[in-house]
């Protein structure tokens, strides 16, 4: 861990942001606490997307203080709606390199509707993605469901994971799969996935934990996105266990393009406008009922599909009143 004043500019990556407090990662392994410049944060008391976990940054020292003065340009980012009555987008992390969507089969139960809504976002941002169905030491209750998931996800053409954080299930080929990469890791709240990249990378509380150090966050506590590199190449980003998930820049009538086994068959319906819902000559439901789209998959499109026309519709008196 690097120590003292450090006399020249150099650069490194943001491990953890909180407020006005970052976390810079240097490529030897150091630790920095920073705060950043003013001019880049012009007018604005809050960060907000300024700089994010991921972000390549330079900094300068002056004295014992070191300040972030530039960001590099981002070749991708991973973002949500923020949480709030109007609009806004909250950057989760940035140059990644994959997202990994942790979920469980049992305990808690299965939720398509969060797992659909992470997995669109990757493919709107452009980013790889995965499914890791946690917890398979419990599917001897829940065998055929597990299945299903693992079917429905790999036809979709998702790479599926079944592993067990407890029982060491699958660890080794996650592991494989994550080396020379940047992952995203993201989960609903309970599915274990605190448990998952601990045993994935044995240790690791003690990585998070003096990342926290430097922006004066509890050790144990995951409250912000955090960055840790337990090997070079192989980068692991820890996000909060989410209760919800809001899309970002995808609307109803876009949806479509984020469901990736339906592209095979858009355009190819009798009319270009189709909601893909009771319209004769629809391609993509005519590809589900053939069994090429899964049944489950199509369905949560619709139901996400009918929540972003509904929010369309709440939220555009008060756009059009401001």
């Amino acid at each position: 861990m690097t120590d003292g004043p450090i006399a020249a500019a150099a650069d490194g990556v943001i491990a953890r942001v909180d407020f006005n407090a970052c976390a810079i990662l240097l490529d030897d392994g150091g630790l920095l606490a920073a705060t950043v410049r003013g001019r880049l944060m012009g007018r604005r008391k809050a960060l907000g997307n300024t700089v994010v976990v991921g972000d390549r940054v330079g900094w300068e020292s002056s004295g014992e203080t070191i300040a972030i003065v530039a960001v590099e340009p981002r070749r991708n980012t991973f973002a949500r709606r923020a949480s709030g009555r109007l609009p806004a987008e909250q950057v989760v992390a940035a140059n990644l390199d994959q997202v990994l969507v942790v979920a469980s089969v049992a305990d808690p139960e299965f939720s398509a509707g969060f797992t659909d809504r992470v997995l669109c976002q990757a493919e709107h941002a452009g980013l790889p993605a995965r499914l890791l169905l946690n917890k398979i030491d419990l599917m001897s209750s829940v065998h055929a469901e597990a299945r299903a998931l693992q079917e429905a996800y790999a036809a979709a053409g998702y790479p599926v994971h079944a592993v067990s954080a407890r029982a060491g299930t699958g660890i080794d080929e996650l592991r494989r799969v994550c080396r020379g990469r940047r992952s995203l890791f993201i989960g609903h709240s309970g599915v274990g996935k605190s448990t998952l990249l601990n045993a994935l990378v044995p240790g690791l509380d003690l990585l998070v934990g003096r990342v926290n150090e430097k922006t004066g966050k509890g050790r144990h506590t995951t409250t912000a996105a955090i960055l840790v590199r337990p090997e070079p190449g192989f980068e692991l980003i820890d996000t909060p266990g989410m209760r919800a998930f809001g899309l970002w820049g995808i609307e109803s009538r876009t949806l479509e393009q984020a469901w990736i086994e339906f592209r095979p068959f858009l355009g190819a319906c009798r009319f270009a406008d189709c909601a893909h819902a009771a319209e004769p000559g629809c391609a993509v439901r005519a590809a589900v009922d053939a069994g090429q789209i899964a049944a489950r998959r199509f369905a949560s499109f619709h139901k996400l599909r009918e929540e972003l026309e509904q929010e369309s519709t709440t939220s555009a008196p008060r756009r059009a009143g401001r």
